[in-house]
């Protein structure tokens, strides 16, 4: 999934602006099946390979049903929100669109997605209730349906982990001491780094930590990202820095891919879409690496965060809500069109069934020397833990990527940072009209 690994909404994406209106239900009738006509519904969507995909349809139980799907091929992240916010403004919205599950409150905030909850509703258990629950944003209404999702894990040289004795850690603490461990034994080597140029990891390990960030209740908006369990992993890593046992530089640069591909750099706390990347940034290393589940605060949790992964969402501009909402269950739970999306779109699903069957029976070709991959991806994207965004995640991204940037490289108070990424999200929210509890 590798497709998704750095897509985020950043300050100037929703210059269309955010309505101050509160987090509530928006559907409304249906009159998709009512007719004796076809019915034809226009999908804006940046996966590849989806028109193969929906090919299935059309010629399947769309053809049955007399429903037909053109995809329209988006921008994706913040380009694609800005865009459908705009169509919405003019009620010239598809009748369906893809979404990140952080981009949610902000389309369901300005009234653009549809409660689909009657029309989808039972096929709530075909996702890990983490999952599901990016999509009810808390309440009974429900505004998409799970395409895929980025359960995060730890990577590491298994043949370097030999080399210098080090564990595999299970717990944060263990982490730590295994980077102390390899700085005494290798000082020219780091076990990772803490990168502030993609605030989905940290916001992900913030999620694993119990983290709410944005709750919504009495049509008032709580922000809580300076809450005691983000307080927890910004000490904890930020102590790390100080310390100078891990590295601080960013992720994604040649520097970076260097330090992964020579054994400057030992383990990369990342996602199932981790391998595509990997393959990429450090094609030498090929089959030296090994994936386990995320470290936990305490040897009796087993919980993990989420970093990307997306939606399909029906708008309120839709005529034809009813058959727009048929054909993304089918799109998110049909066998077929689940083995497509993966062959072709290259994602991984946030259907359970589809975890361990089709393009997931075999382990990705970089980590061939682990039989067990998907199978044990599986297992730890059951324990996703519960999100919740809010109506301006890019606001906050984007002072996460200003402050804890500067702190990193400066090696100072993460608590800082946290801080001023409070502080800016709550002013940029009753800015924009919205009442704050906090």
């Amino acid at each position: 999934m590798p497709h998704t690994k750095r897509r985020r909404l950043v300050t100037t994406a929703l210059s269309v602006a955010l309505g101050a209106t509160t987090l509530a239900a928006c559907g409304s009738g249906d009159d998709s099946t009512s007719g004796s006509g076809p019915v034809s519904l226009t999908y804006w969507t940046w996966t590849p390979g989806m028109d193969k995909v929906v090919d299935l349809w059309n010629k399947g139980p769309g053809r049955k049903d007399r429903i037909t799907v053109t995809v329209k091929k988006q921008a994706s992240g913040d380009t694609l929100v800005t865009k459908i916010l705009t169509a919405h403004k003019a009620k010239k919205a598809p009748d369906l669109v893809q979404a990140e599950y952080q981009a949610l409150p902000t389309l369901v905030s300005n009234d653009a997605l549809a409660d689909i909850s009657q029309q989808v509703g039972d096929i709530k258990g075909k996702f890990a209730d983490g999952v599901w629950q990016q999509t009810t944003l808390g309440t009974k209404a429900v505004y998409a349906v799970p395409q895929d999702i980025g359960p995060m894990m730890f990577y590491y040289r298994a043949d370097l982990f030999e080399k210098y004795g080090l564990t595999v850690p299970t717990t944060w603490e263990q982490f730590a001491q295994t980077a102390r461990q390899l700085k005494k034994k290798a000082p020219d080597k780091d076990l990772t780094t803490f990168s502030a140029n993609d605030s989905g990891l940290f916001a992900g390990l913030a999620q694993q930590a119990g983290a709410r960030w944005w709750t919504a209740s009495g049509g008032k908006w709580k922000v809580a990202i300076d809450d005691t369990a983000t307080r927890k992993v910004a000490a904890f890593w930020g102590g790390l820095v100080k310390e100078g046992v891990i590295d601080n530089q960013p992720m994604y640069t040649p520097a970076w891919n260097k330090a992964l591909d020579t054994g400057k750099q030992l383990a990369w706390v990342s996602a199932v879409w981790a391998p595509g990347t990997l393959a990429t940034a450090a094609p030498d290393t090929k089959g030296k690496w090994a994936m386990a589940p995320l470290p936990q605060w305490s040897a009796t949790e087993d919980v993990t965060g989420s970093w990307g992964g997306s939606s399909t969402a029906v708008t309120t501009d839709s005529a034809h809500k009813e058959a727009a909402a048929k054909f993304a269950a089918w799109l998110n739970t049909d066998h077929d069109a689940l083995n497509a999306l993966a062959k072709d779109g290259g994602i991984y699903p946030a259907s359970t069934s589809a975890q361990l069957s089709g393009a997931f029976s075999n382990p990705p070709d970089y980590f061939s020397n682990q039989a067990d991959f998907y199978t044990r991806a599986a297992d730890i994207a059951k324990t996703t833990a519960p999100s919740a965004w809010g109506p301006n995640v890019n606001v906050a991204y984007t002072s996460f990527n200003d402050a804890f940037g500067s702190a990193a490289k400066n090696k100072s108070d993460f608590a800082a940072a946290l801080k001023k990424m409070q502080d800016d999200t709550v002013a940029d929210m009753k800015k924009q009209g919205f009442e704050v509890s906090r």
